[in-house]
């Protein structure tokens, strides 16, 4: 039989790990900003690259949120469940 509590679980603790993204987001945002474009075209590669870590930025703050919230309902499911 397959256990979905304990799958659903093993599921949120991996998503829980986005803090690391958050790390590889800003590190990539450091870096463009150290690096000089020598034309045009890599001036607006870089501009478009920036433009989007802010995207990948703010939809990671979406899934934290989100992440967050569900991690409070499974709490209130669980404390349900051991009422029962």
């Amino acid at each position: 039989m397959v256990d979905f509590d304990r799958l659903t679980r093993r599921f949120l603790v991996g998503e829980s790990k986005l803090v690391g993204v958050v790390s590889y987001i800003q590190n990539l945002s450091e870096i463009l900003g150290q690096m000089r474009p020598r034309s045009k075209t890599d001036l607006r590669r870089m501009e478009i690259a920036k433009e989007n870590l802010r995207e990948i930025r703010r939809h990671v703050r979406k899934l934290e949120e989100k992440v967050t919230i569900l991690e409070e309902h499974i709490g209130v499911l669980e404390e349900e469940k051991t009422k029962k």
